[in-house]
């Protein structure tokens, strides 16, 4: 009686890592853009809540000042670094590391005047405007 043994040979596991090698040399740098991407969207994100917080609060009180009834005074807002505290939660509410640049707005502006303010996070950033209340 013969016995035969049945399995891989040396070579054809040596193809099939090198293989699997090519595919992960391929793959590992997709994963890395993507946290770089992932930091860039959520900053886009904040930037973008802090753009509609601005706007939501220059509607209020527009409101107010046309005696809408039921309508409680807006946040008064001077400074791009205005906007942390349009946020539910206050200015503690925005997340640690991120930075609204100061921004005043100057003294001749008047109520509805929009300026443009910068969100930066490590070196991420994203324009919004702020709009004078």
């Amino acid at each position: 009686m013969k016995n035969q043994q049945s399995g891989f040979t040396l070579i054809e596991l040596i193809a099939v890592i090198v293989i699997l090698g090519i595919l992960a040399a391929t793959a590992v740098p997709k994963f890395v853009n993507m946290s770089q991407a992932a930091e860039q969207a959520a900053v886009d994100g904040m930037g973008g809540t802090l753009g509609s917080a601005m706007a939501m609060n220059y509607a209020n009180a527009v409101a107010f000042t046309a005696g809408l009834v039921g309508v409680s005074s807006a946040t008064t807002v001077t400074n791009c670094t205005d906007a942390a505290s349009l946020l539910s939660g206050g200015a503690t509410a925005l997340p640690t590391g991120y930075v609204i640049t100061a921004n005043p707005f100057p003294a001749t502006a008047v109520i509805g005047d929009a300026l443009a303010c910068t969100l930066t996070f490590k070196t991420r950033t994203k324009t919004f405007q702020a709009i004078k209340t």
